[in-house]
């Protein structure tokens, strides 16, 4: 059954007076007793089961859902750590108002974090957003943007490495369905024959004899005949794997539905690997980006290239736009798709910044990679008096003079910061690579992080000691 929050209890630090609260913690505490905040994770946990509005035991109640998750994130901890030092600690029972019950198990953590969706989290930080306009932290006279890379979790890909997990992921699907089917004999038995372990031993192979080596030449004379072996046996892998689809479908079964589900999700992509490797190395075709996969489990993953030096000129994941307000309260962040221009997101944050805070921004600003006289206009429209993104290439003489103005260089200076303010993301709350599986689970990983960092500015804000308004007498 569905409960909002366990019964609180004034007392419980007082059981240990030498335990002091973080005043930080006291201001976020404060700030997530919001009935707002409480009742978007309640839809979203409502959502999932409905049932338990009204039948069933007490599940763990949405304020510790919502509480656990941003203490989670404000200390980068895993589920199984989160679990222990919440179950150890006084001060983090308090935080998450579990006070005296018994803390959830890591499983459950992560299953009820996981039923919030992405959408609710952007609506979760909009709420936030206000509650720093309430408290004073920011007024959104100011807007600063800029773009970064999150990674996802996976290897660095080759051709050879792809290969090889796939054939993994199609010799364990079909050792499981053998031992459903349970063939008899020695040609049904080939079927289900895993070769995983052969093409690990001919990636490693095609590692070993082209490392050190550059140049088309040298990989057809070292690793040509490996690759025509490894492909050769992935399509006989996928061959057969597709002989078990039939044949599961036939058994009907949940289990036997259930394999054929994994093999219908992932032959595809083997496919396309073979594809992708067979262009490359035999055909000696530059394959577009758009056309390849680096990997099986996070097939989402775009290859960017933002003109970094080595060894980031390369970048596995997705881009991040993130908005900035003054006060360092991010205000938009947005996964993008592919390696799209900036540009493009200029005008939505303008207006998702005036639909906040109820006016457009007195200073909008970004680096040049935004610059186009549509985007300025576009800003003017909206009412933004100051709006500076720099021209890139060749300026004309009044560009020249309109971008010298002091103004202009001030506001320049200050959207610098904005490349701090994300530093400090990937940093502090792991935004630099995203440990959850999935592009949902990519959006949940960066929403989370930019509501918990959001969080934080806001407390250090309110915590940070005040100078006193009269000078000292000499």
């Amino acid at each position: 059954m569905l409960i909002i929050a366990y019964p609180r209890q004034p007392d419980f630090l007082a059981l240990t007076p030498f335990i002091k609260r973080d005043p930080q913690l006291v201001v976020i505490d404060r700030l997530l007793q919001d009935r707002q905040l409480i009742l978007l994770v309640a839809n979203d946990l409502a959502l999932s089961a409905p049932q338990a509005l009204w039948n069933g035991r007490p599940a763990t109640p949405v304020e510790v859902t919502l509480r656990v998750a941003v203490a989670r994130r404000l200390k980068n901890w895993s589920y199984r750590a989160a679990a222990k030092e919440i179950n150890g600690s006084m001060q983090w029972r308090w935080f998450c108002a579990l006070d005296r019950q018994s803390c959830p198990n890591f499983s459950t953590l992560r299953d009820r974090e996981a039923l919030i969706r992405p959408a609710t989290l952007h609506r979760i930080n909009d709420r936030v957003v206000r509650l720093a306009q309430r408290e004073g932290v920011t007024q959104g006279q100011k807007l600063r943007a800029d773009g970064t890379v999150t990674e996802t979790h996976i290897h660095y890909p080759t051709d050879s490495s792809l290969l090889a997990d796939s054939l993994r992921v199609i010799g364990r699907t079909l050792a499981a369905a053998r031992r459903l089917l349970k063939p008899r004999t020695a040609a049904d038995k080939r079927l289900f024959r895993d070769s995983h372990r052969q093409a690990k031993h001919l990636a490693r192979q095609i590692a070993q004899r082209l490392r050190g080596t550059k140049g088309q030449k040298t990989l057809e004379n070292k690793a040509h005949k490996l690759y025509r072996r490894l492909v050769k046996l992935t399509e006989e892998s996928v061959a057969h794997a597709w002989d078990i689809v039939v044949r599961l479908k036939e058994h009907a079964t949940l289990a036997a539905l259930a394999l054929v589900a994994t093999l219908e999700h992932y032959l595809p992509l083997v496919c396309q690997v073979i594809n992708q490797t067979t262009r490359r190395v035999f055909h000696h075709e530059d394959v577009p980006a758009s056309d390849k996969i680096v990997s099986l489990f996070e097939p989402h993953t775009a290859i960017i290239q933002r003109g970094k030096a080595r060894p980031k000129e390369t970048e596995f994941g997705r881009k991040v736009w993130y908005c900035e307000s003054d006060g360092g309260i991010i205000t938009d962040y947005r996964l993008l798709r592919g390696n799209p221009p900036e540009a493009n997101y200029w005008l939505p944050s303008l207006k998702h910044q005036r639909k906040l805070f109820g006016h457009p921004p007195k200073i909008a600003t970004a680096d040049r990679g935004v610059y186009s006289p549509e985007n300025e206009q576009a800003a003017k429209d909206l009412g933004v008096k100051q709006v500076v993104l720099p021209k890139p290439g060749a300026k004309s003489r009044a560009r020249q003079r309109f971008e010298a103005q002091p103004w202009f260089k001030a506001v320049r200076r200050w959207r610098s910061g904005v490349e701090g303010r994300i530093s400090h993301l990937r940093r502090a709350r792991a935004l630099d690579r995203c440990l959850n599986r999935g592009e949902t689970g990519m959006e949940r990983w960066l929403g989370w992080g930019v509501i918990a960092n959001n969080l934080m500015v806001i407390a250090t804000a309110l915590t940070r000691p005040r100078r006193s308004a009269k000078k000292c007498k000499m």
